[in-house]
């Protein structure tokens, strides 16, 4: 039942059809200050069960809900037929017996918290003739929020009813103020992040700058790294997407690199390369300690690009499975990129050449996993160049 209307489940004899009123726009929970109900409409609208086994307590109850403008009362008095009628209607607000005969309002509230949501209980006010505490006090714990003695004053019975709907209802809109509000800041961090990600790429961007006046081995790095981490099945976000961004800012550190090493034509001696490899610490620092998961990952990448799978890279030495694989992954994508691709300190790489680079290093600089992985998709890797060099 819905809107004092039955739409389905077991007939009922004893069901006392409400008052109706057309109603121009439905409650659904909560109050909107812009363009949604004022309170006095949201009452109007609340829907009310009344379930008593006494046929003249819900006609009376019925009646003057109706004419004090509540258009959506529903009158029970089969207690066996509660249970559907709550679940069906979905009310605001339950009036119920705690006596009646064959299930009595303690057992229809004991089946109901058994479903109930913690986070909108349904207010219960209590109709009964009982005035023992005991009574009272398991009422209480069932639920109710408010007692109704019979014989009920009617002016008394519309305070309460309008007592415990303007309590749902201020509830249920703070409830869904703290939803836009969570749903705003949530957006605003987003929004944070990216502009954070956009800085350190153009920050890297203006590293790469100096040693790759294409502008392009950074991006051509990120989206070899997706296509690995995609083939491995260990890209995090499922897309490809997040490595593709981080893997981005693999070498942002030579932002901290002398011009006179990092442009330096030929060999560097080994004091520059010394200084070189800074860039991966340089790097690490200036994605540390971020909460974003994009920038932990292109930490992660920053310091660990240089390592080998035999050891002996840098700048940690780390080994095999000590080296994350995603420092595994963007090693293979950042050498193969820089191979075939002409750079201040060597010429670019036949494809052949460099294919056979990464083969013959395999279990040596690059892990045997990531290297057939590059194998599985060499062809689309290989595209994927062509296609960023037009």
């Amino acid at each position: 039942m819905q809107n004092g209307r039955r739409k389905s489940g077991p007939p009922s004899r004893n069901y006392v059809p409400p008052v109706e009123y057309p109603l121009s726009k439905p409650y659904r929970g909560g109050l909107v200050k812009n363009g949604g109900l004022t309170m006095k409409e949201a009452l109007r609208a609340a829907r009310i069960v009344v379930v008593d086994d006494s046929d003249s307590i819900v006609q009376l109850l019925t009646e003057v809900l109706a004419l004090d403008g509540y258009l959506n009362v529903i009158g029970v008095t089969d207690p066996r037929l509660a249970i559907p009628t709550i679940e069906e209607s979905d009310p605001d607000l339950l009036i119920l017996d705690l006596h009646m005969p064959q299930l009595g309002g303690l057992e229809i509230m004991a089946e109901m918290s058994r479903h109930a949501s913690p986070h909108a209980p349904l207010p219960i006010l209590v109709l009964t003739a009982d005035l023992s505490p005991e009574i009272r006090q398991r009422a209480l714990l069932g639920g109710a929020k408010e007692f109704l003695t019979k014989p009920f004053d009617s002016a008394e019975a519309l305070l309460r009813v309008r007592n415990l709907l303007e309590t749902r209802m201020l509830h249920q809109t703070l409830k869904d103020e703290n939803r836009v509000l969570e749903l705003a800041v949530r957006e605003r961090t987003r929004e944070l992040e990216d502009l954070r990600v956009e800085i350190l790429q153009r920050l890297a961007l203006a590293a790469e700058y100096r040693d790759d006046a294409t502008l392009r081995h950074t991006e051509r790095v990120g989206r070899t790294a997706a296509l690995l981490a995609l083939e491995l099945g260990v890209a995090p976000d499922g897309d490809g997407d997040l490595v593709f961004r981080a893997a981005q800012l693999h070498d942002i550190g030579k932002i901290g690199i002398p011009d006179a090493i990092l442009l330096k034509e030929g060999h560097l001696s080994p004091a520059e390369f010394t200084r070189m490899k800074d860039h991966t610490v340089i790097g690490a620092r200036i994605l540390s300690e971020n909460r974003f998961e994009l920038l932990r990952l292109a930490e992660e990448i920053a310091i660990t690009h240089h390592e080998r799978w035999a050891g002996g890279g840098y700048p940690r030495g780390l080994a095999g499975p000590e080296i994350p694989l995603i420092g595994r992954v963007v090693a293979l994508a950042d050498v193969f990129d820089a191979l075939i691709h002409k750079r201040p300190y060597k010429q670019a790489w036949s494809l052949d050449r460099a294919l056979e680079e990464i083969a013959g290093e395999r279990g040596r600089q690059f892990d045997p996993e990531v290297v057939d992985a590059f194998d599985r998709i060499r062809d689309e890797v290989i595209s994927l160049h062509e296609v960023a060099a037009l």
